[in-house]
């Protein structure tokens, strides 16, 4: 078995390395603390043909494997990881449901704007009563006419405050059987945007309102009965997010390192104290692990939807040890990490919120759990 990238895998990534120092490290500190969507980053990503990496050339995407979408991740995050967004954005979860079960006429009234960079689409999965118990969710599609009247709202949405299009989790009938989705328009009627709140992260959300928002019938994206479809797009969202968090713990891994190689305390390089030994140590275990169950899970992706259970393990260690990492590079860099004047506190701040979106690693212990028994354990109070 050989862990190692094949020739094509190494050039891709030497490649987007090359890109990224070229015309991301410069404002790639600037870029964490701004607000809103990096559009400039998207608009230069589509050029360099990083978006779309995953989805068919007859699509306007590039054909690649979903490793080459985790390899763009990780070289452009170890120069900005903040731009490390637009990768996500523009090839993991909802533009790849689109991509794989979308119809010819979503297709063309989406994609195209989507993968040159002038457009992100969302996911409108949580709602105030259906959080990680995502089947609880309640907003509706009712049939009406030559489509459907779409009622309910949506909280915790990436890019919300921004989107073009939200891809919709509704209910069309009673049970997991009933979920399905639509695409929504930001700009329809009866779609409403509520008060702007921030993250820890510093990133925007909107609480999204649909008011009998109406959606015409070749607008359905997957119909009653297509709730395991989007979970399975949603899994190639989790690499995504287990990519970054991997990528940022080595971003900061590798910044405190070259600063335990220049600081001196008490006479001595911060190297050569055993204590900060031991911590890099642990902290390179941490990453190499997370690393390979990563790249287990993206390279065992059956036609680019990777498997449950490799997805939740891989996300569940890497989001742990993104973070871990990311907290005791700034244990070891003191007040400078601490600082704004560093990534590393952005890197700490990005590697925590991810430890609860797209599926916290409580749930995904679940899922691990139903794995090693062979059998599922409802959450629910009896009677439910």
């Amino acid at each position: 078995m050989d862990f190692r990238l094949t020739p094509e895998q190494q050039q891709f990534q030497d490649s987007v390395l090359k890109f990224a120092k070229a015309n991301l490290a410069s404002g790639a500190l600037a870029r964490a603390h701004a607000a809103g969507y990096p559009w400039d980053v998207a608009k230069l990503m589509a050029k360099q043909g990083l978006l779309g990496i995953t989805i068919p050339e007859a699509d306007g995407g590039q054909g690649g494997s979903l490793m080459d979408a985790v390899i763009a991740i990780e070289s452009v995050a170890s120069v900005c990881p903040r731009s490390a967004d637009v990768i996500q954005a523009g090839n993991f979860g909802p533009i790849r449901v689109l991509a794989e079960y979308g119809s010819a006429s979503q297709k063309k009234k989406f994609l195209a704007r989507l993968l040159s960079g002038e457009a992100v689409i969302s996911v409108g999965m949580t709602e105030p009563d259906a959080g990680s118990a995502v089947t609880d969710l309640k907003t509706s599609a009712t049939a009406d006419g030559d489509g459907y009247r779409i009622n309910g709202s949506k909280i915790f949405t990436t890019h919300s405050a921004y989107a073009d299009v939200i891809l919709t989790y509704v209910r069309f009938g009673p049970g997991v059987g009933g979920i399905g989705s639509v695409l929504i328009p930001t700009s329809a009627s009866g779609v409403r945007r509520g008060k702007p709140s921030t993250f820890m992260s510093g990133e925007e959300w909107a609480e999204l309102h649909f008011d009998n928002v109406h959606v015409p019938a070749e607008m359905v994206l997957l119909k009653e009965g297509g709730f395991k479809k989007q979970i399975g797009g949603f899994n190639v969202e989790r690499i995504g997010n287990a990519s970054r968090s991997l990528a940022l713990g080595r971003y900061a891994f590798e910044r405190a390192r070259a600063w335990a190689l220049e600081r001196k305390q008490f006479g001595k390089l911060l190297a050569e104290f055993q204590g900060l030994q031991w911590k890099f140590a642990d902290m390179k275990m941490q990453l190499d692990a997370a690393q390979l169950l990563l790249y287990r899970a993206a390279a065992n992706a059956d036609r680019g939807f990777p498997s449950p259970d490799e997805t939740a393990i891989a996300k569940a260690y890497c989001n742990r040890a993104g973070f871990d990492v990311a907290n005791e590079a700034l244990q070891v860099m003191g007040g400078l990490g601490y600082s704004q004047e560093e990534l590393v506190e952005y890197c700490v701040r990005r590697c925590r919120g991810w430890m609860i979106a797209g599926g916290s690693i409580e749930i995904l212990k679940n899922r691990i759990a139903e794995g090693v028994f062979g059998r599922s354990f409802s959450q629910r109070a009896k009677g439910d």
